[in-house]
């Protein structure tokens, strides 16, 4: 049996990047995996993954800053043991760039759909004393990067929550943690910076690379496994050395 067997998993924006490798990468290790996305074709797609690969899989599509509608497709999910907040947005723009809508919107999915999503799992853990929450957060919310300031606030703002609910949730024995992911080759990544950029910003690494969606999951892993039943409140930052050096 694998470790995650008889769990189901939550994982938002798992339709590609780091959340559809959390995705896999849990499944492999037993759990159900609820595949949430936006985009209804790549949720799907993760789940054809998820079940090629032998696991447990359905799709739940929609957008998780509408929080009526996140909540009653949380409840019809059933039981929630593992929750990853991976869903987000990255519009870079300087300070007198960023509209009222673009830093809207940049809080309403990292920060508002994360609070919420978890705001629906809580008294289902609570009940069963059980349960892992990871808020996917990013280097920039630890360092800050210039021209991407509403970004860095979001990603920070889930530093605070993993923070303040690891406390308030320890007594049900509610693992509350966070990942801080350095450069990472994502879709949205290579879409912003292309592959000659990446490899640019590779260089400033002192490993000399950005990592693969799959190594950040198994940080996941740890995280959502009894390996780090006594961690919490805590931030894993895979970053190849990066705030080493201080990008």
């Amino acid at each position: 049996m694998g470790e995650l067997e008889g769990r189901r998993a939550l994982i938002t924006g798992a339709g590609r990047g780091m959340g559809r490798a959390h995705a896999l990468k849990m499944a492999q290790h037993g759990a159900e995996i609820v595949v949430q996305d936006i985009d209804r074709e790549l949720a799907h797609q993760t789940v054809a993954l998820v079940e090629k690969a032998g696991g447990t899989a359905r799709a739940m599509v929609g957008d998780v800053s509408e929080i009526a509608d996140l909540k009653a497709k949380v409840a019809a999910a059933g039981a929630i043991d593992i929750l990853v907040n991976n869903a987000g947005i990255d519009r870079p723009g300087t300070i007198e760039e960023i509209d009222e809508a673009g830093f809207d919107a940049m809080f309403a999915i990292h920060v508002k759909g994360a609070f919420f999503a978890t705001q629906a799992v809580v008294p289902g853990m609570k009940a069963r004393r059980w349960g892992k929450i990871v808020n996917v957060s990013s280097i920039w919310g630890m360092t800050g990067f210039t021209s991407h300031s509403h970004y860095c606030a979001a990603k920070a703002a889930l530093l605070g929550l993993t923070k303040a609910w690891a406390k308030e949730l320890a007594p049900w024995n509610i693992n509350v943690n966070a990942l801080a992911p350095g450069g990472v080759w994502t879709e949205m990544e290579l879409a912003q910076r292309g592959p000659e950029g990446i490899r640019e910003a590779e260089a400033r690494v002192p490993l000399g690379r950005w990592s693969q969606p799959e190594e950040q999951s198994e940080s996941v892993l740890f995280l959502v496994t009894d390996r780090s039943s006594f961690i919490t409140g805590q931030c894993i930052s895979a970053n190849g050395g990066s705030t080493i050096v201080g990008i």
